[in-house]
């Protein structure tokens, strides 16, 4: 029996065409050298190095900045830059030619890095010093344009007053702004049960201290370290926990002034605080002394000052009155002296405490307390 043979026929699919790989952008190609097609042998790789070599080492030199250069090290070197492109035909190579030809590759990879990096150092260091000049300041010019520093309304008058007393033979003193419970209170006078503690609202701190209400603690410390005969005054900042408006503040400026000597009277309290006043406004100005009710002296005053912004005709500082209150004041009290370590028997003498942010807001007609701890330039560069 003979067999048949069938033939079947199967459709030959076509073949498709070697894609063609889009050159890299780079100035290289401009110089006429072969363009490389992916899997296709060179047909000389060698040549091929020198010339991408050569002309990359003229694109490294031409680089003006260091964006530039980045440009050509990603076209020369990248993973995709024109070496990693020929390396990638030498798989069709034979052994012996592509061992010589990664080799050579290898060598210009290391003479292009080298030649990119000590152009990049280069124009770094051109950068830096294109920088420096046109950066350069010289700090030894005094500044163009720029208007002299203004000493704040209360500096002065605290300045002034501090001068007006030193020549009057006082000492200037300081205490503690953080201060304890006995010398802010007890040694003034005001135990704990004292109404007169609740006058003054007070910023209390976790371990029993305070801020400040006045100064007037310095003249405890001050007769202790010191003793008698003791002229003094003590300007400081002080705080109250105060509902803030036109006329109060939580934090201020006061001036404690306290004279102890023998045989001391309201007559001198009077003298000195008239040459305050007239030192300070320079100018005749009209005051009232009433009295006043003041733990820490016996007789108390009240000195006001007819308001200067509104005249005594009534305003938001003056609180309608007319008039401001400006300096209390009295003869201290024998307690005070005791709590001193001093014999009242001996020894008397007159304090008195001045608002100084109250007098620069007098002296220089601010009608908003507030202004003087706003920072604001525009209020400050009048002074």
């Amino acid at each position: 029996m003979v067999a048949s043979v069938v033939r079947i026929a199967f459709p030959i699919p076509a073949i498709p065409a070697i894609p063609q790989v889009d050159p890299i952008p780079c100035a290289l190609y401009s110089l006429g050298l072969p363009i490389r097609e992916r899997g296709r042998l060179l047909t000389n790789p060698i040549q091929t190095i020198k010339d991408l070599t050569q002309s990359a080492l003229g694109d490294i030199h031409a680089a003006a900045t260091l964006a530039d250069l980045e440009k050509v090290r990603v076209a020369v070197l990248g993973r995709k830059g024109e070496l990693a492109g020929i390396s990638k035909t030498f798989g069709a190579m034979p052994p012996e030619d592509r061992a010589k030809a990664g080799q050579f590759l290898n060598e210009a990879k290391a003479t292009l890095e080298k030649s990119i990096e000590d152009r990049k150092l280069s124009l770094e260091s051109s950068e830096s010093d294109q920088r420096f000049k046109s950066e350069w300041i010289d700090l030894t010019v005094p500044p163009q344009g720029i208007s002299p520093g203004h000493i704040h309304p209360v500096t002065q008058v605290q300045d002034e007053i501090e001068q007006l007393f030193t020549s009057m033979g006082f000492r200037v003193l300081d205490g503690p702004e953080v201060e304890s419970d006995y010398y802010n209170f007890d040694a003034l006078n005001i135990p704990p049960d004292h109404p007169a503690r609740d006058m003054q609202d007070t910023f209390w701190m976790t371990d029993g201290h305070l801020l400040r209400t006045h100064t007037s603690p310095v003249q405890v410390r001050a007769l202790q370290k010191y003793g008698a005969p003791m002229r003094m005054i003590a300007p400081g900042r002080v705080f109250r926990n105060e509902e803030v408006d036109a006329s109060h503040e939580h934090t201020f400026y006061q001036v404690e002034g306290m004279m102890v000597d023998r045989d001391v009277s309201v007559s001198h309290l009077i003298y000195f605080m008239q040459t305050l006043l007239s030192s300070v406004f320079g100018r005749k100005v009209t005051v009232r002394l009433r009295p006043g009710y003041f733990p820490f002296v016996e007789p108390g005053f009240e000195l006001d000052i007819q308001c200067l912004i509104c005249g005594g005709n009534g305003c938001a500082v003056c609180k309608q009155s007319g008039w401001v209150e400006l300096l209390p004041c009295g003869l201290v009290h024998p307690n005070v002296i005791t709590n001193s370590g001093l014999d009242p028997q001996e020894w008397n003498g007159f304090a008195f405490g001045l608002g100084l942010t109250r007098l620069a807001m007098m002296r220089y007609a601010i009608d908003d307390i507030r202004l003087m701890q706003s920072g604001d330039l525009r209020f400050l560069n009048q002074f």
